[in-house]
C-alpha cells in the first residue's frame, strides 16, 4: 500500500486547512486510516483515526483536537481527509497518514501498530 499525503501549508491561528491522504496499490475493503503528527525532538503522536469500510466508520480523536478536527473517508477513492479548524500554533507539525488492517487489540492510537505510512506534510500555524 502506498500513501500520498497532501494539503499542508502555512495558516494563521484560527484558520483552517484540509489534509488528504490517498491510498493506492493493494487496498483493503475494511481498513483503518489514521493521522499522526510529529515535531522535532518529540515522538510521533496520534491525532485521529477512522475505521470501517462503510459510508460512516468509527472515528477516534486525540483530546487535543476534539471539536476542531474532523476525519472522513471517501471509500470509492480510498482517500481520507482531515479537516482542521480553529488551528493553534501548537498544531504545527509534520502530519503523517497511516493505514493498516484493523487491529484486534484496538490500539488505533499506537503508531507501532501501523505498517503503512505516507511521506508527511508540513502544517505551520502562525500566531
Amino acid at each position: 500500500v502506498q500513501l500520498q499525503a497532501s494539503g499542508g501549508g502555512l495558516v494563521q491561528a484560527g484558520g483552517s486547512l484540509r489534509l488528504s491522504c490517498a491510498a493506492s496499490g493493494r487496498t483493503f475493503s475494511n481498513i483503518i486510516m489514521a493521522w499522526f503528527r510529529q515535531t522535532p525532538g518529540k515522538e510521533r503522536e496520534f491525532v485521529t483515526a477512522i475505521i470501517g469500510g462503510g459510508g460512516g466508520g468509527t472515528t477516534y480523536y486525540a483530546e487535543s483536537v476534539k471539536g476542531r478536527f474532523t476525519i472522513s473517508k471517501d471509500n470509492a477513492k480510498n482517500t481520507v481527509h482531515l479537516q482542521m479548524n480553529s488551528l493553534k500554533p501548537e498544531d504545527t507539525a509534520v502530519y503523517y497518514c497511516a493505514a493498516d488492517t484493523p487491529f484486534l487489540n484496538g490500539r488505533y492510537y499506537d503508531r507501532r501498530q501501523y505498517d503503512y505510512w505516507g511521506q508527511g506534510t508540513l502544517v505551520t500555524v502562525s500566531s
